[in-house]
């Protein structure tokens, strides 16, 4: 699991963050996955790219969460080729509260973050496992969420670019994972923006990582 026991309301372990910019949207998660207060994974991917323009964020129950993932992915790919048009941010944040609702019987035990760059420009969206749908600006999902809060809402502002959250992000996720024990390990980081989609290098994430701690 991604750090998850119990039902819905019990998600804990991971540390998820999605932020709107005023050029793109930046997506981060920590690579820890746990069972209780097993360590099960250390380079987990919690972040999966859907299109170039599109990924999301996982927390919660594996098998759930990749087959909430493989859903989207499908349907995204049909949508463009019928439509010859990416997939709107809104559309597939829709379509994956539409999977989880129809599950909600038997819930999908995984936490959401949808985020992307279209025509309307740049949103990020959150839903939980029976498929509540909202639209955010900056989020946080996760054990961690407290922590990481703590550096966004002080340091957060809708109207700065990429370049200038980056490195607030990175230093919510550093926070949580040294306060969070079931996030850490190491922390991936994704932009996207009217260039397409970009995983951050290790590289790149050291030196931000430093800047921030500055």
């Amino acid at each position: 699991m991604y750090g998850t026991e119990g039902p819905p309301s019990a998600l804990r372990g991971t540390t998820t963050i999605g932020v709107v910019c005023r050029d793109g949207v930046i997506l981060s998660s920590d690579t820890r996955a746990t069972m209780g207060y097993f360590v099960a994974h250390k380079r987990c991917k919690k972040i999966h790219k859907i299109d170039d323009h599109l990924a999301v964020t996982i927390a919660g129950n594996v098998a759930d969460a990749q087959r909430t993932v493989d859903v989207l992915k499908a349907n995204a790919r049909l949508y463009k080729l019928e439509t010859k048009r990416p997939m709107p941010v809104s559309s597939a944040a829709r379509l994956t509260a539409n999977v989880l609702f129809a599950a909600r019987l038997t819930p999908l035990i995984t936490q959401v973050l949808v985020g992307g760059v279209d025509e309307s420009g740049p949103h990020v969206y959150h839903l939980d496992p029976f498929g509540s749908l909202t639209e955010e600006e900056c989020v946080a999902t996760g054990s961690g969420s407290p922590v990481a809060y703590g550096v966004l809402e002080d340091r957060y502002g809708r109207g700065f670019t990429v370049k200038e959250l980056l490195p607030v992000i990175i230093r919510a996720m550093d926070s949580a994972m040294k306060r969070d024990a079931a996030s850490g390990d190491s922390f991936d980081a994704v932009v996207i923006d009217q260039s397409g989609y970009r995983e951050l290098s290790e590289q790149e994430k050291r030196e931000i990582l430093l800047i921030s701690r500055g």
